[in-house]
């Protein structure tokens, strides 16, 4: 890594050399601009809109437009007279907890390194900073402008990330804010069970960009001449649901079948809005069916009772006659 900066911390009375270093970049893949028929590179020539001629880099200000045609000219020294007090120095105004700065603040993250003999005030400011659990806020210069900042360890190293100030964070204005929006209690509950459902722990390593590695593939495969391998399609998301309650249910049913879990029978653990409802809905089912079988059960009683009836009355004259046969013969 190459220094972009070289300055001081300033801790109170102590003073410590330290050199900065970008802590992040960017892995897009860049492509240059060129002509499709033949592969030339397409330059752009720095020109004047007034005079028409070619102007170097030596010979460029920076201009403030006034509007109506009017330009202010700034030179390099314009900006070296501005009274930067930071300029090469990192001043820390106060220590704050880390959960008091709003992250839509940060902007860009930088690793300080001490530099020739600051390694022990360094190491000093760092260990102290880690057992308070809070942040320096500090004033930097960089690139002839001045910022606001955080100072924190991160692996055992200070890292400072720059910040927005107040006043370029945009206030939302949106029409939604202004209306009365209610939303049930069973929706956010499966709403939370959905939430619930695909819980985790954050590993940054287990995401990746799969665009990025696409193009690579296309590019790799341009380079020696082969086909390239499609990818396999993702589902297509859902269109807009209608029913909120449907598309939950079936959302934390496909939250769990990516963990390898078993749908628990529908839209996962009872509510007591569920429980209720449930109980509710089977209360009429059971009577309807026992008012079925009572009704059933009846005539099948009925029936019986007549086939005995009937049995009975067809042994009566049977049994009569067997009685008249048995009876003695009266003799003469």
């Amino acid at each position: 890594m190459r220094a972009i900066w070289k300055g001081a911390v300033s801790f109170g009375l102590v003073s410590i050399g330290v050199k900065l270093y970008s802590a992040t970049e960017e892995k897009d893949i860049r492509f240059h601009q060129v002509h499709r028929s033949d592969g030339g590179r397409i330059r752009y020539k720095r020109t004047c809109s007034v005079c028409g001629e070619e102007v170097t880099y030596d010979d460029i200000a920076k201009g403030y437009d006034l509007g109506g045609g009017e330009m202010v000219i700034l030179t390099d020294e314009d900006f070296a007279e501005l009274p930067l007090s930071t300029s090469h120095a990192i001043d820390v105004l106060e220590f704050v907890p880390a959960e008091q700065v709003d992250p839509i603040l940060y902007n860009k993250a930088y690793f300080l390194e001490p530099e020739g003999a600051a390694t022990k005030p360094y190491v000093l400011l760092r260990d102290a900073l880690a057992d308070s659990e809070r942040v320096a806020i500090v004033k930097v210069a960089i690139r002839q402008r001045e910022q606001l900042a955080t100072l924190r360890v991160r692996e055992g190293v200070l890292l400072l990330n720059t910040m927005l100030w107040p006043d370029e964070v945009r206030t939302p204005d949106f029409g939604f804010l202004d209306e009365d929006l209610k939303v049930r209690p069973p929706e956010l509950a499966m709403a939370a069970s959905l939430i619930d459902s695909m819980a985790g722990e954050f590993d940054p390593d287990a995401f990746t960009d799969d665009y990025r590695a696409a193009l690579q593939e296309v590019i790799d495969a341009k380079v020696e001449g082969r086909e390239v391998v499609q990818p396999e399609e993702e589902e297509a998301a859902p269109a807009a649901a209608v029913d909120l309650m449907a598309a939950l249910k079936a959302s934390v049913e496909r939250a769990r079948a990516a963990r390898g879990e078993a749908p628990a029978g529908g839209a996962g653990e009872p509510t007591p809005i569920s429980a209720a409802r449930s109980a509710k809905k089977a209360a009429p089912e059971k009577k309807t069916a026992e008012k079925k079988a009572t009704k059933k059960a009846a005539p099948a009683k009925k029936t019986a009772a007549k086939k005995t009836a009937e049995k009975k009355a067809a042994k009566a004259p049977a049994k009569k006659a067997a009685e008249k046969k048995a009876a003695p013969r009266k003799t003469a």
